[in-house]
């Protein structure tokens, strides 16, 4: 037999050996989710079909390409070995990373099903995300390392370094000061619970929700979807608003100025009837109150709540809006009013001490 014929026997046969092996184990993936319809595992895990398969045909070869006798693999042989090497380890990596993805989000969404609080899920879910990108990290770092040592040049450098190892992190350390205090303040983040994914936060006077959350940065979606990427140690090192710690509701004021006649009594009963009528409000709380008073107008704030930040804006626009619309209908008597008639000149002080002495 000739060696482009062993060529084409090995070639079809690892891939044959490849398909039906990746259609058997994608079978018993499929058979396990029928079974078990709750458990998303199956289903998740069969998303590695492709990387399983590149492993497959990569170790095939690996061990049979050397039977083939061609001339130019012979020739090739430690190009062709290293090469195969490489494919099988970065596949290897890649299926790693989808066990283990797969692993994470079953647990993640069982987890989901059993609880239904707002905040835990949003916690979980942000512990959930940073644990994959560490894990993915890790792995890609290990398949890397293991990719170079393929190399007798770097293979042969490998103790040179590890002596010099000391020295270079601290270089590194020293370096990457930056860096590192937004990894470390990542872990913080997550695991500390002071900020999660779907959070409303307001940072540098900017109102937003969490979008995401890495080891190094954390992106904000403001209300106009705006993005703003920040590094996570911003949030470690100075004060900021979140306004779904502790629990999603949200108590807001509306504050309106008016003319000293305004029927103050009539306004909070106009309030309550606004709020009856909002389906934002969520009946929780409601004040209305005369706060301060000045020689023009009086102030008055409205008290309303709301189960959360985009509720409660809803509801002070509201309010604001018809109570203004309100009383420039019914009672236009009770809005601001600018003076515009001449004053009267004060009496002279020698006039006014005549009078009086007279």
């Amino acid at each position: 037999m000739n060696s482009l014929a062993r060529l084409l026997m090995v070639l079809g046969g690892s891939t044959v050996l490849t398909l039906a092996a990746g259609w058997f184990v994608d079978l018993l993936l499929r058979r396990a989710d029928a079974r078990h319809p709750d458990t998303p595992l199956w289903s998740l895990l069969r998303r590695s079909r492709v990387s399983l398969r590149l492993v497959l045909l990569a170790a095939l070869l690996r061990g049979s390409y050397r039977q083939i006798g061609w001339p130019p693999l012979q020739e090739h042989n430690t190009a062709v070995s290293r090469l195969l090497t490489l494919v099988l380890i970065g596949a290897g990596a890649w299926l790693v990373v989808h066990i283990a993805s797969a692993m994470v989000e079953s647990s993640y969404a069982r987890y989901a099903t059993g609880t239904r609080d707002p905040s835990r899920l949003r916690r979980v879910r942000t512990q959930v995300t940073l644990i994959m990108r560490i894990v993915t990290a890790v792995v890609a770092l290990v398949a890397a390392a293991a990719m170079l040592l393929t190399f007798p040049g770097f293979r042969a450098l490998g103790t040179s370094v590890l002596a010099s190892a000391g020295i270079i992190g601290i270089v590194a350390g020293v370096a990457a000061q930056s860096t590192l205090g937004n990894l470390f303040a990542g872990f913080q983040i997550a695991f500390g619970d002071m900020v999660r994914i779907g959070d409303t936060v307001v940072v540098d006077g900017e109102w937003g929700v969490v979008e995401e959350v890495t080891l190094t940065y954390l992106a904000v979606r403001t209300w106009d979807e705006r993005r703003i990427t920040m590094p996570v140690s911003y949030f470690t090192a100075r004060p900021f608003e979140n306004w779904s710690s502790g629990g999603a509701q949200m108590t807001g004021t509306v504050f309106l100025h008016c003319d000293h006649s305004a029927p103050v009594a009539l306004v909070r009963h106009k309030l309550k009837e606004i709020l009856d009528g909002c389906e934002a409000w969520d009946g929780r709380g409601w004040d209305l109150a005369v706060t301060d008073t000045t020689p023009s107008t009086i102030q008055l704030r409205a008290v309303v709540t709301a189960k959360d930040a985009d509720r409660l804006w809803t509801v002070r626009c509201a309010v604001r809006e018809e109570l203004v619309a309100w009383l420039a209908e019914e009672h236009s008597y009770a809005l601001p009013k600018i003076a515009t008639a001449a004053a009267h000149p004060a009496p002279s002080v020698a006039g006014a001490a005549g009078r009086h002495a007279g």
